[in-house]
């Protein structure tokens, strides 16, 4: 993504380990999910299987060392990175680029 608009969220310190909170910017629902070495992501918070805004009360995890979250539905689980499923069906979760800056966290739309 080419030169995203940045939206401040909340305070890096907002957020607990390995649990996802929910962002509303500008009408639309962002999952943001803080991992261990305070790593955060960024994803839509709308599950792309039932289109149900569940995303951030899925499962963080790792998988081979891959941050991971499972939707709380039908348990697909996507690559936090990229968005791509990693259980063998075609449905994508969107990611968006986020960044921390003076303890703030920052999502690029």
């Amino acid at each position: 993504m080419a030169n995203p608009n940045w939206h401040e969220i909340c305070e890096l310190s907002d957020l607990e380990v390995d649990w996802g909170e929910v962002a509303l910017v500008d009408g639309e629902q962002y999952a943001i999910f803080k991992t261990p070495g305070d790593r955060v992501f960024a994803t839509d918070h709308r599950d792309p299987n039932s289109g149900s805004l569940v995303i951030a009360r899925g499962i963080v995890g790792s998988k081979a060392g891959t941050p991971t979250i499972a939707s709380p539905l039908y348990k697909e689980v996507y690559n936090l990175e990229t968005g791509e499923q990693l259980n063998g069906s075609d449905y994508k979760l969107p990611t968006y680029p986020v960044k921390v800056e003076d303890g703030k966290i920052y999502l690029g739309l």
